[in-house]
């Protein structure tokens, strides 16, 4: 009843601005609250393997470990693109035209073919418009002509070259996070940096020639027969190339061009030890499209050599003694432990659509990024402590008020940055000793308007609620404007510069929230306990 009666009596007295119902304490302790259990994972490893333990990485730059900077190589998408609408075009005409010099010309994004006679030029255009049609929401990618003496030319759309290269740069930043994963490096960040680049920050990894060599390779595995009529020191027939075997490049066998089954319907493959011999191999699955196919061919080409070729090297040449129908193969070879595993996880992650050259290469040594850290941490503790010092000196008890709502901020910051598994560099660092002097400016306007108020000659309650008031404006039109600033700065800035826009993004909206609410709540608690006749600034 005495309770009841307390909080009628201050419901009376105090000003809106000062008054909090039970709600909406509650809600600003737990979400308090909240941002410390958040924080744990930072300092405790993970209890179970179930539970969502999500902290801060420390970037390359503390932590120490390598950077690569890979350039993808679009015109071998437009070459590889221009080779498949010639056998587009070949499979169209052959049977029902007659023609000759058909070929791609890369330096023109085109492919040619004259018709031996030019009379059947619309018919040949019938026939090959389906290859340039889209939808009717996207523009054509093939360009279609054609000139009176039977000369036919598809050209690739600037639009459609576009398309292709940001298509395959997407891909390329896809399978490389893939084969980094399954390489075992923890933390990895990959992003994509101008129009043809990914930066590959590989944290605690000193030596990447290993994640390099899984990087280079486009592990593009096709499934072809083996041409047995060929002989390796004749030209080679028509729709037929020599390859080199993977453990012999002076061996060359000579394989079909047309590909039979394609390493992308593969499901799965695995490394593993052959139960026969105790010889490393790699064990693979297809889907239900590639098994099909598989099953077909090994069912009409019983008794024949049917190579396994990976990057244009024949990896394997084993004879099909019976149709296999399940879907499951085994590539075999001098394979080690580790050669199995990098290639099984080559053709798990897929094939790259081109190949990436390594543009720059660094590596941070883990003892600089030791130091880097205790740099940082010595300055954030320093700037802490001398802040405190300021307010406390100036603003006595509010201002000493304002210094343990300052901790409670830089929880809530890593708590934010925790949720979002966000990556910590110096430059993040930077923003979180900036961010304390945010949250201390909008503390010194708060306390000034207050002192000011009581030098007015106002009432101890009357200058509270105006100095909360009267400031409230100031300090959101402050960081209302570094929001929006520091947004903009993130969704335009690369790297280091990210970080740093997204520490004090979250920084802003954490010193929103301590300042005008927390704050207010302690003093208001603190004035509902005290009775002041005199404010301590």
């Amino acid at each position: 009843m005495k309770s009841r009666r307390f909080s009628r009596l201050q419901r009376s007295r105090l000003p809106i601005m000062m008054y909090f119902t039970r709600l909406k304490t509650a809600v600003i302790l737990g979400v308090c609250l909240l941002g410390a259990i958040l924080c744990i994972p930072n300092i405790v490893a993970t209890p179970t393997s179930w539970l969502p333990w999500r902290y801060v990485h420390l970037g390359l730059d503390l932590r120490g470990g390598s950077y690569l900077l890979l350039e993808v190589d679009t015109r071998a998408v437009t070459k590889d693109r221009l080779e498949g609408m010639v056998d587009g075009v070949r499979q169209i005409l052959s049977g029902k035209f007659q023609y000759t010099d058909l070929a791609a010309r890369v330096d023109q994004n085109q492919v040619r073919v004259r018709l031996r006679d030019p009379t059947k030029l619309q018919d040949a255009l019938t026939a090959l418009r389906p290859m340039a049609t889209t939808d009717m929401l996207a523009a054509p990618e093939i360009e279609l002509a054609g000139t009176p003496d039977g000369l036919i030319a598809l050209t690739l759309s600037p639009l459609g070259l576009r398309n292709r290269a940001t298509q395959a740069i997407q891909q390329s930043i896809e399978i490389v996070r893939r084969r980094i994963d399954a390489s075992g490096v923890v933390d990895p960040q990959i992003t994509r940096q101008g129009e043809s680049r990914i930066v590959v920050q590989l944290p605690g990894i000193e030596d990447p020639n290993r994640i390099k060599e899984l990087l280079g390779k486009t592990a593009r595995m096709t499934f072809r027969l083996v041409d047995v009529t060929a002989n390796a020191g004749s030209p080679a027939p028509p729709g037929v190339e020599f390859l080199p075997m993977d453990n012999n490049p002076n061996e060359r066998i000579a394989v079909r061009r047309r590909i039979e089954v394609d390493g992308g319907d593969l499901k799965r493959a695995s490394a593993g030890v052959d139960s026969q011999n105790s010889q490393w191999v790699v064990n693979f699955e297809f889907n239900q499209v590639g098994a099909r196919r598989f099953a077909e061919v090994s069912r009409t080409n019983v008794g024949r050599p049917f190579a396994i070729v990976l990057d244009d090297k024949v990896i394997s040449a084993p004879r099909i003694n019976e149709p296999i129908t399940g879907g499951r193969g085994q590539i075999s070879g001098s394979f080690n432990a580790q050669s199995a595993t990098d290639l099984a996880v080559l053709l798990q992650a897929g094939a790259l659509p081109a190949p990436l050259t390594v543009v720059e290469e660094r590596s941070v040594g883990p003892e600089l990024g030791a130091d880097a850290i205790r740099a940082g941490a010595i300055s954030l503790f320093a700037g802490f402590l001398f802040v405190c010092a300021y307010m406390g000196i100036f603003y006595g008890l509010f201002g000493w008020i304002a210094c343990g709502v300052l901790v409670v901020n830089l929880w809530l910051m890593m708590a934010i940055l925790s949720l979002l598994e966000a990556t910590m560099t110096l430059p993040g660092m930077a923003g979180i000793l900036l961010t304390l002097g945010v949250a201390v400016d909008s503390n010194i306007l708060i306390n000034e308007r207050i002192r000011e108020e009581t030098l007015n000659g106002r009432a101890p309650l009357q200058a509270l609620e105006a100095g909360f008031s009267r400031a409230f404006n100031t300090i959101f039109d402050s960081n209302a404007t570094g929001f929006l600033s520091h947004v903009m700065l993130f969704a335009f800035g690369a790297g280091p510069v990210r970080g740093f826009a997204i520490t004090i993004t979250v920084g802003i909206a954490t010193t929103l929230f301590t300042n005008w609410l927390l704050t207010r709540l302690i003093i208001s608690r603190w004035y509902v306990v005290t009775r002041p006749r005199a404010l301590p600034v």
